[in-house]
């Protein structure tokens, strides 16, 4: 299945997408033959500067002030983009809002609120006048404990048209998740809400509110919206009364790398770092991703569950760039069961569907069929994220979502706030890949000298630069700690830490993390391969793969961990079975030293398995130094590699 065409772009494709006019503009702009994508692509990087500069023109990105020039120097670390332009994200935002339905609400607390254009100006106006108020001036942080909303938006977009510095956790983190990543950034103003509501079951987080901002001694005003209740907490303010009165919604030019926002790795393999972007490289990566990849267009309607701790919630709010309306969504995406992201599909007419790896394949164990159940019409394109996507997940899409709509799995994220792979309506979709580079951008697989390899798995390198590339993590040597984390492999080369593989009809694949593969006698496994066999058996409903180094092991150990389905026990049948299974799959090699029953495996809320830290765990680690409890979406599973990590001091794990 790996690799089988099962979506090719429509004949009038060049004609009906944006991307195929923004080809055609180039083409006879610049006197160019653009026959296909890949020919565009390669334009987009022989020409990297003309390229932007024609992104530029074709999205009405607008600069208060004009660059000098387009780009400082094609050597990734030291590439500066547009100096001397000046310009503000919140703008573009605002000017592109189409008339009517800009934002609709979703969430468990509350019914269904619906923001025209007008009415999300007006929030702006508001809480931009009571930012002001409260002393808050270009530079400043104002962070967020609030869930995905659309007050949290028109509070992002008020921070933004000032000039101010946004950074959010969402309220389901808990204190120290929430300590560790805004303590990093000193938060003039703090605003929160008092819980949530998940799956029916209220969480009350005035407590948490209270022991945040005890230990944020930056926060000089804490602004509380009431959200499960009314009460407003001694010493905190009321957000209708801090944000209550009209006021102008206007904007502060910046510098296009001025920081607007700031980014937090999971934490899962380290504390996290806080990675500051800016208003100029998200907005032209954003059109790019949004616009000309997913064809994002004005009265379309898009919607990915997110947090507001993850680079999809971003994403969200850059849908309206494109003056398409935009679906925000609290609660728990899967409550009452797994319809219920299909069915807001078929209520609010959904054209853009984002979902995670994890949320499809559990529809797909499950023998969901959404198409036999709701009218899905209106979707004509798929963004997928969060890992790696099976072949398998696509073939179910395919089969029981919807055949004709154009599915793409991205690969990039938070680092970069953007993406660097994924799909075009212009490429054909393919079971298991990724089907193109995004225009704009050069990445390749090299093998361990810095050699690019075609055909089989290396490191994921990025050797042009993005906009959106940052320039330094925050605080301080931001800028030497950068370096250490992105560009210490290979000299003036991004590299991405994942483990991926580049085919010659320029599809790829990406493994996993490339610290998370699997090295046998210099042979390399990613994790998913075990995955997908592993979890086509009825006996196991998930598993987790991880290589462990032992001193006292020449070659390591793998050890797969299983979590078994209802009425099934790791007895010795089922334990051949399994190994015997891998062996014909994939190969003898494959056959883990060690195969463990678990209750739970340990996910990240996007649901990223935690290869990483449950492997240091294993080796040694704290669970402390690699997990934060607040970024996992069952905290309690790491207990059990804790306890098997004590068990396994001094011998080999069995």
């Amino acid at each position: 299945m790996d690799g089988d065409i099962l979506w090719t772009p429509p004949a009038d494709a060049r004609q009906t997408t944006k991307m195929g006019r923004f080809m055609s503009n180039v083409a006879e702009r610049h006197g160019v033959v653009l026959e296909t994508y890949e020919d565009f692509w390669k334009w987009s990087v022989d020409n990297l500067e003309d390229f932007h500069a024609h992104l530029v023109h074709f999205c009405d990105v607008r600069f208060t002030e004009q660059p000098t020039e387009v780009l400082t120097s094609r050597v990734v670390p030291d590439a500066r983009w547009f100096p001397g332009a000046t310009l503000n994200f919140a703008e573009h935002i605002i000017r592109a809002l189409p008339e009517g339905t800009v934002i609709t609400g979703v969430s468990e607390v509350r019914d269904t609120i619906v923001w025209s254009n007008v009415e999300l100006r007006a929030q702006v106006g508001r809480i931009r006048r009571g930012l002001v108020e409260l002393g808050v001036t270009r530079g400043d942080v104002v962070g967020g404990y609030l869930p995905h909303i659309p007050e949290t938006i028109a509070a992002f977009l008020a921070t933004a048209s000032l000039g101010a510095i946004w950074a959010v956790c969402p309220p389901e983190f808990g204190v120290n998740s929430v300590v560790d990543r805004l303590g990093q950034v000193d938060p003039k103003v703090l605003l929160a809400v008092d819980g949530y509501r998940f799956g029916g079951k209220d969480f009350d987080r005035r407590e948490q509110v209270a022991t945040i901002r005890s230990a944020l001694p930056s926060v000089e005003t804490l602004v509380w919206l009431p959200y499960l209740g009314d009460e407003i907490p001694q010493g905190a303010r009321s957000w209708h009364d801090v944000f209550g009165a009209d006021g102008e919604v206007e904007f502060d030019p910046v510098p296009f790398d001025h920081t607007l926002y700031v980014l937090y790795t999971s934490g899962t393999t380290a504390l996290p770092k806080a990675i500051p972007h800016s208003h100029g490289g998200p907005l032209l990566e954003h059109h790019k991703w949004l616009g000309l990849q997913a064809d994002l267009c004005p009265g379309d309607t898009f919607f990915w569950f997110s947090t507001t701790g993850w680079i999809v919630w971003n994403l969200a709010v850059s849908a309206l760039l494109t003056g398409a309306a935009t679906v925000t969504f609290d609660g728990n995406p899967i409550y009452p069961d797994l319809r219920r992201q299909w069915k807001l599909i078929e209520d609010l007419g959904i054209t853009h569907f984002g979902a995670s790896t994890a949320f499809l394949m559990g529809c797909a164990r499950s023998g969901l069929k959404p198409s036999e159940e709701f009218d899905l019409s209106s979707v004509r394109s798929v963004l997928v994220g969060g890992s790696p996507f099976p072949a398998s997940g696509w073939e179910w899409f395919y089969a029981a979502v919807k055949p004709d709509v154009m599915v793409g799995c991205s690969c990039g994220g938070t680092d970069v706030a953007g993406t660097f792979i994924g799909g075009s309506p212009l490429v054909p979709a393919r079971a298991g890949r990724h089907a193109c580079v995004y225009l704009g951008v050069d990445v390749q697989v090299w093998d361990e000298g810095g050699q690019q390899i075609v055909g089989k798995p290396g490191e994921l390198v990025v050797t042009t630069p993005l906009p959106s590339m940052p320039k330094a993590l925050w605080g301080k040597d931001g800028e030497s700690r950068l370096f250490d984390t992105y560009y210490s492999t290979f000299d003036g080369v991004w590299d991405q830490h994942d483990w991926a593989i580049f085919y010659e009809d320029g599809s790829s694949s990406v493994v996993g993390r490339s610290d998370a593969t699997l090295n046998r006698s210099g042979v390399r496994f990613g994790p998913p391969e075990y995955y997908a066999v592993l979890e086509s058996l009825p006996e196991v409903q998930e598993a987790l793969v991880v290589h462990l180094q032992d001193r006292n092991v020449e070659a390591g150990e793998i050890v797969a961990f299983v979590m078994l389905a209802p009425g099934y026990s790791l007895d010795k049948d089922l334990e051949a079975q399994i190994n015997e299974r891998l062996a014909s799959s994939l190969s003898p090699r494959h056959v883990p030293d060690a195969l463990l029953l678990v209750a739970d495996i340990p996910k990240t809320l996007t649901g990223k398995k935690l290869e990483v830290p449950v492997r240091r765990i294993l080796e040694g680690a704290s669970a402390e130094e690699v997990t934060s409890a607040g970024t996992l979406a069952n905290p309690d599973a790491i207990d059990e590699f804790v306890r098997l990590a004590e068990q396994r001091r001094g011998r080999v794990l069995t």
